[in-house]
């Protein structure tokens, strides 16, 4: 007759504890599973990549948005909305006018823009890192580079070259936590960024010309500038 053996772990007691992935939800502040929160897409997609605020606290801003709709409408007179104008969604990005622009990062120490002299061939020289720490070079124009100097986003190696001071992950991580993960525009929640001056316009990718934007107000902006974006809140 077999005895069962007394070394044996026991089912439960020497089980290991399971552990669930928590996120802090900057709306809210509690620490959540990360189910709560939205899968990423795109490049940083991943199996626990989540973006943005929890599930209950994005319908608690939907339901927000709807009432103070609602009640927008409710004080229009009856018929004022027609055509297009009544196919406008509920979900409008609540914009704040004359919001201050976010103070420029410290001036980096070298030349400023004045010294930059183009070439025999008409260019200026601009070289950076990647984010995995490769080095690149291309060629730019006098314009482009005297705003990129003058913005903050670039310093003067000599009169021929200048250094782009950030990779884009870099970048973006900078305008996010300067920005406190802020919307500019609206006040809510926001991961993306924004071109103020966007660059179908002549705008560059620089601390001056950019703002965390959340990812209604980045759509609703499109490429319009900050002036005609603004005058839709009025």
């Amino acid at each position: 007759m077999l005895q069962e053996s007394h070394n044996q772990p026991t089912e439960q007691s020497d089980a290991e504890p399971v552990i669930h992935q928590v996120r802090l939800c900057p709306r809210c502040n509690l620490h959540k599973p990360v189910t709560h929160f939205m899968r990423r897409t795109g490049k940083r997609a991943g199996p626990d990549s989540r973006r943005g605020i929890c599930r209950s606290c994005r319908k608690k801003s939907k339901k927000l948005r709807q009432e103070e709709a609602a009640a927008k409408r409710d004080q229009l007179p009856s018929g004022h909305l027609t055509g297009s104008e009544a196919a406008v969604p509920e979900l409008a990005p609540r914009r704040i006018s004359k919001r201050p622009l976010p103070a420029p990062p410290p001036k980096p120490h070298g030349p400023d823009e004045s010294v930059l002299r183009p070439t025999r061939e008409g260019i200026i020289r601009m070289r950076g890192q990647t984010d995995k720490g490769k080095r690149w070079y291309q060629e730019t124009d006098l314009e482009t580079a005297a705003v990129l100097v003058r913005e903050f986003a670039a310093v003067v190696v000599n009169p021929h070259t200048i250094r782009r001071l950030y990779t884009n992950k870099n970048f973006r991580r900078y305008i996010l936590m300067r920005d406190h993960y802020t919307c500019h525009f609206c006040g809510e929640y926001g991961d993306t960024i924004d071109h103020l001056l966007p660059r179908a316009k002549g705008g560059h990718t620089t601390p001056i010309n950019c703002v965390c934007a959340c990812n209604l107000c980045n759509q609703s902006k499109a490429d319009r500038s900050l002036e005609d974006f603004m005058v839709d809140s009025d």
